[in-house]
């Protein structure tokens, strides 16, 4: 596959056939993935195939309870866990919480967690990374940087293989539930889960903002480029 034609068409696919992923097809996409770039080249990750079955069941209701509170901050219409949140949001989104219980679907994707046909969770070493914005007195994002580009390298090596998936963050919501579940040591930080499968629907081109949009010259409220 051009790489043009990846990147275009390479979108979260949530909805996969009842089809296995054999372990030599996920061990092809993990072997091409980890040449993803890291601060130091540091490699700060540790990806956890999660197969056993009460251990995926578990994992999906500890995901299923942060949906939950997901979509109670979209009742009540608020960016869902926002870093900028007022308490005044956040008991906003609280009081909405048995609503988004009710709006629960048996067929939903959280619902359905652990029927992926492949369940990663993807760590990020905390001794490892480089949190540039460690001392700013904000959310810290740059450590991000040396993890999240090897999670996008997996579902871009999945779709080489036909394969779709996609990277949430919903889990960490129950961080110290998930960590004890998979026995993940306190230095670590849950980065993500990635459900990978072969996709129902097929892959369409995506649609995304213009590049003139978010790109300015010079300063943020300098021209268009």
């Amino acid at each position: 596959m051009e790489l043009r034609d990846a990147l275009r068409t390479t979108g979260a696919i949530r909805d996969f056939r009842d089809a296995p992923v054999a372990d030599d097809v996920l061990q092809a996409i993990l072997d091409d993935a980890r040449f993803a770039p890291s601060g130091g080249n540091r490699q700060a990750w540790h990806l956890i195939v999660v197969k056993d079955h009460a251990t995926r069941v578990a994992l999906r209701d500890l995901y299923l309870d942060g949906w939950h509170d997901y979509i109670a901050h979209h009742l009540a219409g608020l960016l869902p866990f926002s870093p900028l949140a007022s308490d005044e949001d956040r008991r906003a989104a609280e009081a909405k919480r048995a609503d988004a219980e009710a709006l629960s679907q048996p067929t939903g994707f959280a619902e359905r967690l652990d029927k992926s046909p492949v369940l990663l969770v993807l760590l990020a070493d905390l001794s490892a990374l480089a949190a540039i914005d460690r001392d700013l007195g904000r959310y810290t994002i740059t450590g991000g940087a040396s993890i999240y580009p090897f999670a996008w390298s997996i579902l871009l090596a999945a779709r080489e293989h036909g394969l779709g998936g996609v990277m949430t963050t919903i889990a960490t919501r129950n961080e110290p539930a998930v960590q004890e579940l998979l026995g993940v040591p306190s230095h670590f930080a849950t980065a993500s889960v990635i459900a990978l499968g072969y996709p129902v629907k097929e892959f369409t081109k995506l649609k995304r903002h213009e590049v003139a949009s978010f790109t300015t010259v010079d300063r943020y409220d300098g021209p268009a480029f």
